[in-house]
């Protein structure tokens, strides 16, 4: 584990730490001498076997530890730890046209694109973000890019078939580089199809923005080698050499999902967890623990702690 301040020059508000103990004590034998002209608590503390005017170490040491989590909030701390996390973030762009209705994966294609897709959420690890787009003739953001999985998911679950003709890879790719662009980690893109572009952006546009934006483009092929029926009598196959020619194009792999598992596996060979160095923001913690032990120094100066004059 490492600590880095962003910035360490408010460390040096440690150093008045040492002032800090020096009023307290001094203002405690201020209390004293002031109330000893109107009783004698010398005799009150011998009755009663306690000091009544105590150094009060407790409160002293609360605001010790308040005036050191603020300084360390206000330093920026960043801890870094190591985690098992995904290199890159990731968009999963989900074809939702009528032929993932198909039924050569049971019970659909479009049920287990997103049952697999939302096995690959819960495997990413921590500190990866992940977005949500669904894509026919038209492409929607159902989820912006984020580290709230239970959000993430639920858009998954959320996706219908769209009542939008055809299929636009072209401007899936486009969409989900934009959303990509708002991160600074590695991209990358799971475009995840049954079918072939027939409409809307070019690919080679939209892998040309792609490549320019360093979004690495990893495609799923869902269908089984015989197609699969939908809307009556239609069949819907893969066009396989598109989708290898726009992961070659922008270093990643295509992979042929033709069940259940091998689209599993698939997500989980683009995925590759390992153990990387993760950061947590700590100064919001540092601030929060700061404000809840001042307002029990508080809680305490006015009952348990309380001087009456």
């Amino acid at each position: 584990m490492e600590i880095i301040f962003k910035d360490p020059q408010y460390l040096w508000f440690l150093a008045s730490t040492i002032l800090l103990i020096f009023i307290h004590f001094y203002t405690l034998k201020h209390q004293k001498r002031k109330a000893l002209r109107f009783a004698n608590f010398d005799a009150i503390a011998r009755v009663t076997g306690e000091e009544i005017l105590s150094k009060n170490v407790t409160i002293l040491f609360m605001r010790v530890a308040a005036l050191f989590f603020v300084t360390l909030a206000l330093a920026g701390t960043t801890i870094w730890y190591s985690g098992e996390t995904s290199e890159a973030d990731f968009v999963l762009a989900i074809d939702s046209s009528t032929s993932m209705t198909a039924t050569d994966f049971s019970p659909s294609r479009i049920a287990a694109a997103k049952e697999s897709a939302i096995k690959f959420v819960e495997s990413v690890g921590t500190d990866t973000k992940v977005g949500v787009i669904s894509f026919s003739g038209a492409s929607f953001i159902e989820q912006d890019i984020s580290d709230d999985y239970k959000e993430v998911k639920n858009a998954i679950r959320d996706i219908q078939i769209s009542t939008y003709g055809g299929t636009d890879l072209g401007e899936a790719i486009i969409s989900a580089t934009n959303i990509l662009l708002r991160d600074v980690k590695p991209r990358v893109l799971i475009l995840l199809t049954d079918g072939r572009s027939n409409i809307g952006v070019p690919l080679e546009d939209a892998v040309s923005y792609a490549n320019e934006n360093k979004v690495t483009i990893h495609t799923i092929g869902v269908g089984t080698p015989e197609g699969g029926k939908f809307a009556g009598e239609a069949i819907s196959r893969i066009d396989e050499e598109s989708l290898k020619t726009i992961a070659l194009n922008t270093e990643g792999n295509y992979y042929k999902a033709a069940d259940i598992d091998s689209l599993e596996e698939a997500y989980q060979k683009v995925v590759r967890l390992s153990r990387q160095r993760v950061s947590l923001n700590a100064s919001p913690i540092f601030m929060v623990l700061a404000l809840l032990i001042l307002f029990m120094e508080w809680a305490l100066m006015n009952t348990k702690y309380r001087i009456f004059p």
